[in-house]
């Protein structure tokens, strides 16, 4: 088998999963595990996931010879990208975790989910041989990573890339970290509902709705793509991206999300020189976050 390997691992919400890949991108395996599999059971609720990343990685890792091994984990990592040291109230256990000493490795790497999903893309997806890219997953909130020559960025305490958290209304309520009105109150999911005033529970009802021709839904939806497009054009005046990638479960409304986004763009985006920027879905799946995570840890070894 020719090319160096790397193993990526995402640890999700409600599943474990893992790839096997070269370093050109192909993936050679991949398999997923629930975080509560029948092959562990009795193990405690603080560690049964623990144990199940080391289960995939003894599957994915057998006789190969691996080059480096990489994490997708929610949270913040250490300034070494070796642990999560910061993610209150979930995966109990995590934060703390050097995962090179748990799974007895060299080469461990740890790297946010939201830009393990954007190294992915940029690695081997439809960001790829690009420098400078924003990715927004849109789902039940808005994550989101930064991209500057080639590298992620992870800014000063890795906190760079809460692109959710950005203030488009400031006379709405703060939202989970204490910023008012910010994208993620006004486009995710776990918003919705309150934001439809109990119209709707999902943004896929939403979207249908929209289709149909709904006055109210359209309203709702529409609001929504508006202030997603006020806050793309406010990271293209500051980023200036080559590219931005939307990603998540919002992102597959296609057609309904991407041609009013478009057309709010040319009214909210500076573009000089009638230069804008493209706006495009994210190509890669499920695994985006495991392969991002190997393409993380070959880029470190």
């Amino acid at each position: 088998m020719k090319g160096k390997l790397a193993i990526g691992i995402d640890l999700g919400g409600t599943n474990v999963k893992g790839v096997l890949i070269r370093e050109d991108g192909e993936l050679l395996q991949s398999l997923q595990m629930p975080m509560q599999d029948r092959l562990l059971e009795g193990a405690e609720p603080t560690d049964h996931w623990k144990k199940v990343v080391r289960q995939i990685l003894a599957d994915l890792e057998e006789g190969r010879e691996v080059k480096a091994i990489g994490l997708s984990a929610p949270g913040l990592p250490d300034k070494n990208n070796g642990k999560i040291v910061t993610m209150p109230g979930r995966l109990l256990g995590l934060e703390g975790l050097h995962w090179g000493d748990y799974l007895q490795k060299e080469r461990v790497t740890v790297l946010n989910d939201a830009l393990s999903a954007l190294m992915a893309e940029c690695s081997f997806g439809v960001g790829k041989g690009m420098g400078n890219v924003i990715m927004l997953t849109l789902g039940t909130g808005v994550g989101g990573g930064i991209m500057i020559d080639g590298e992620v960025y992870q800014g000063y305490g890795q906190r760079a890339g809460h692109l959710g958290h950005m203030v488009i209304d400031s006379t709405l309520d703060p939202g989970i970290t204490g910023t008012p009105g910010s994208l993620e109150n006004a486009i995710g999911n776990a918003t919705l509902e309150k934001r439809s005033q109990g119209k709707f529970a999902s943004t896929r009802d939403l979207v249908e709705a929209y289709g149909k021709g709904e006055l109210e839904a359209s309203r709702i939806w529409l609001e929504s793509v508006r202030k997603l497009a006020v806050g793309i054009s406010s990271l293209c005046n500051v980023i200036s991206p080559e590219l931005v990638i939307l990603g998540g479960g919002i992102s597959m409304a296609g057609d309904a999300l991407f041609k009013p986004l478009a057309e709010f763009m040319k009214t909210y985006e500076w573009r000089p020189g009638g230069l804008g920027t493209a706006i495009k879905k994210a190509e890669l799946n499920e695994f985006a976050g495991a392969i991002g995570a190997a393409a993380f840890a070959f880029r470190k070894n």
